[in-house]
């Protein structure tokens, strides 16, 4: 494996420590950006499941208080 190879001689402090660093200083935004878009997608969909679950029980509540409809109307 080539990287071993290369962080082979160096101290445990370089490839536990500083690697890592570089990695997140590197690529911090993009990860940054994933997470935004990961929390955003799962923000959208308990709004979504909010909104699902609050007409399924006005619908209901209103169905049920009503005598003139029943299920057989559908």
């Amino acid at each position: 494996m080539a990287g071993k190879g290369i962080l082979a001689g160096l101290p445990w402090w370089v490839t536990w420590v500083v690697v890592p660093i570089v990695l997140i200083v590197v690529f911090g935004g993009m990860i940054a950006t994933a997470f935004g878009i990961l929390i955003g997608l799962l923000f959208k969909i308990l709004i979504a499941a909010a909104l699902i679950a609050g007409v399924v029980y006005l619908v209901r509540r209103i169905s049920g208080s009503s005598s003139s409809s029943s299920k057989s109307d559908w």
